[in-house]
């Protein structure tokens, strides 16, 4: 785009990324360096910085934008005011920039921090000018939060709560701890500026580093670095796909605090109906995404038609005892439940289910060393 072309530029936004970037970068280390800092400073950065993130990556993101799971009021309303503290604009703001990117992922056009315009626009360009102004007209992409009186009342209010925690609580703080400008440092700009590229991360570097398990249609990537960074938000090729999962790392092992945190409200009656993506469909996806990257591999293989239909077929059949297994196994489970059902007939069941798991994992175990030959 031609730079007489592009739209004028956010002053606003524009001083306060230039603004904490100073702070934070050159300011607070000189600052330390010559008064030096405490615990309190770190044990507040950390308590300040957490409740920022998780306001945005379980309230902003996974609850309103995504509508993954539900939330009672009072948790609403903590999500609300960190999401002020977090200065990402209201959740309604944020959440209709949100949802257009899933919808045209990658498309320049429509995507309003499409990640093919490059790093530093998908990391912070796209905010620095007025890009995207048709997205807030009324807000139409939004129309169910706008039913929200949490919502609502936070974007009514944004500009006062933003003002008052991201100046109040720091003065706050300095003033409790007798050292004023450290704690406006450290938990007013150093905090925020983390806060800040940690969430642009997500736009930018989990676009382009990374892993892609689930899917290769759009750019989105998996990266556990980066969710370490992000409180679980970096296994972002499983999020692009299944965005209405409450969870983001599926695994036992994978660093996502968010959906620890979200789990954990459920069992205090603060979260309810978390929606959670059957394993069937994460397992045909990543069996699909298996067989697009080995067919984007085999223009150099040697009969690569031939070799592209029997990975198509392998594939097919995979998906098909696939299906049977995850089928069967549902009943299974269900007749545990049912104190009606024959012990028979359950028997039959059960052995039914063993030779089509024992059939599944042989034509899994087949699928994989033939397809990663390619992949």
């Amino acid at each position: 785009m031609n730079s007489s072309n592009k739209p004028p530029l956010i002053w606003l936004n524009v001083l306060v990324f230039a603004t904490t970037a100073i702070l934070a970068l050159i300011v607070a280390p000189l600052y330390g360096y010559y008064q030096g800092y405490g615990w309190e400073h770190g044990i507040w950065f950390l308590i300040t910085f957490s409740f920022c993130n998780l306001s945005i990556t379980a309230g902003y993101h996974r609850l309103w934008a995504h509508k993954a799971y539900e939330a009672h009021t009072s948790l609403r309303y903590i999500y609300a005011i960190g999401g002020a503290f977090a200065l990402q604009n209201s959740a309604l703001h944020w959440s209709s920039d949100h949802r257009p990117h899933h919808k045209f992922v990658d498309n320049n056009d429509k995507d309003p921090y499409s990640a093919k315009r490059g790093f530093w626009y998908s990391h912070i360009g796209w905010m620095l000018r007025n890009y995207n102004a048709d997205i807030y007209h009324e807000y139409g992409n939004c129309r169910d939060l706008q039913k929200d009186k949490v919502v609502m009342w936070q974007h009514k209010y944004y500009l006062a709560l933003a003002l008052l925690t991201n100046f109040g609580v720091p003065i706050l703080l300095g003033v409790l701890y007798n050292d004023l400008w450290g704690m406006i440092l450290i938990v007013g700009a150093v905090r925020l500026f983390l806060s800040h590229h940690s969430t642009f991360f997500i736009n930018s570097l989990a676009h382009i580093w990374g892993s892609q398990p689930y899917t290769t249609k759009n750019t989105a990537r998996d990266n556990g670095f980066l969710a370490v960074l992000t409180f679980g938000e970096g296994y972002h090729n499983f999020h692009h796909i299944f965005e209405s999962d409450y969870r983001n790392g599926i695994r036992w092992w994978q660093y996502d605090p968010t959906k620890w945190f979200i789990k954990s409200c459920s069992w205090v009656g603060l979260a309810g109906n978390l929606r959670v993506t059957p394993k069937l469909r994460i397992e045909k996806a990543k069996a699909l995404a298996l067989l697009s990257k080995a067919k984007n591999n085999l223009s150099e293989v040697p009969n690569n038609v031939q070799v592209a239909i029997r990975l198509q077929d392998e594939c097919e059949l995979l998906v098909k005892y696939m299906s049977d297994y995850y089928e069967i196994k549902k009943k299974l489970l269900e007749g545990k439940k049912e104190t009606l059902v024959k012990r028979y007939e359950h028997s039959v069941l059960k052995l039914e289910y063993e030779q089509i798991k024992l059939r599944f994992h042989e034509q899994q175990l087949a699928w994989n060393q033939m397809v990663k030959q390619y992949a």
